[in-house]
């Protein structure tokens, strides 16, 4: 199946030598919701902003919906929905009129019943009256994905969306992004709130210093990357760990009350049952154990730091030759 959006090739050099991409080859499929993720200044934002025709790009093709944003910006657009990190709305313009206006932009024709359905979706119906400008931060930012959605697009962006949303909405707004998923449409989305995107997504994208570090299924990641800890609860707290078994993967929490052994999902030999044995032999008793996997969150963080640990020793040996 051809993919919604394909980018190949892509670049962004802005005109004082800042390289904010550099050879992005990306494929997202229609229906999926893929989380784009990395640190501030790693270019998720540029990368956005080219799909949509806001920047140029320096080099590389994107296409939406199988239309050249550049050759065919005016179809390519129509298929986007764009939700931008800044809330920029005209304040004295009234709720439904800023939606209707919106839908309107995009040659679509008049579609009441469309439109309060998303904003009753977005718990803004009761202010469909009410000028922008007298609408909290939070109801500013649901509005922003009204008016993204108004023209019924097939792709829609997030970037970074709940930014001043409290939890309760942060909830109602992830249950309609599923519903738009289940309906067909492809969100692609920039977060902060990480655990959202283990929640939401079906892959996940890292990008970091301009680069795009990984594209995977978000269970075949955490799969492939995570680590399990194996966490004992002791009778009795221990000071610290004892030399005979210093040489495994072990830490001990604060209090010492739990000792936990690290070890690797991929292994086919996690060392579990010898890290038991030689417990025993050590005369160390537990009264109660538990596994836990790694979060989206420690991956994501360990790939980013490796990024950049590869990156500054790519940096030293420039320097050095």
């Amino acid at each position: 199946m051809e993919p919604i959006i394909s980018i190949k090739g892509l670049g962004k050099t802005y005109a004082g030598g800042f390289t904010a991409l550099q050879n992005i080859d990306l494929e997202i499929q229609r229906g999926e919701i893929f989380a784009l993720l990395g640190p501030n200044g790693a270019g998720k934002t540029t990368l956005i902003s080219i799909v949509c025709g806001i920047v140029n790009p320096s080099q590389g093709n994107v296409t939406v919906s199988g239309f050249d944003i550049q050759r065919d910006y005016r179809s390519a657009r129509r298929a986007i929905g764009l939700v931008p990190q800044e809330i920029s709305t005209d304040s004295f313009e009234s709720v439904w009129g800023a939606v209707k206006f919106s839908r309107g932009l995009f040659g679509k024709p008049p579609n009441p019943a469309y439109l309060e359905k998303i904003l009753r979706q977005l718990s803004l119906w009761e202010k469909k009256d009410n000028k922008i400008i007298t609408l909290s931060g939070g109801m500013k930012r649901r509005l922003m994905i009204a008016k993204a959605l108004s023209h019924e697009p097939s792709v829609l962006f997030l970037d970074e969306p709940t930014a001043g949303v409290d939890v309760e909405l942060r909830q109602d707004m992830w249950e309609m992004v599923r519903g738009l998923r289940d309906s067909g449409v492809t969100v692609i989305l920039t977060t902060h709130y990480i655990e959202e995107a283990e929640e939401m997504a079906d892959r996940v994208g890292v990008i970091n210093r301009g680069e795009l570090v990984l594209v995977e299924d978000k269970k075949n990641l955490m799969q492939k990357m995570g680590e399990k800890e194996l966490s004992l609860q002791l009778p009795e707290p221990l000071q610290k760990i004892p030399d005979s078994l210093a040489d495994l993967p072990l830490r001990l929490n604060g209090d010492g009350s739990q000792l936990i052994y690290r070890f690797d999902i991929k292994s086919e030999n996690t060392g579990i049952a010898e890290f038991l044995r030689r417990l025993n032999s050590a005369n160390i008793e537990f009264r109660d154990l538990h596994t836990r996997e790694s979060s989206l969150e420690e991956i994501f963080v360990n790939l980013v730091h490796g990024a950049r640990r590869e990156h500054e020793k790519q940096l030293s040996g420039e320097t050095q030759e």
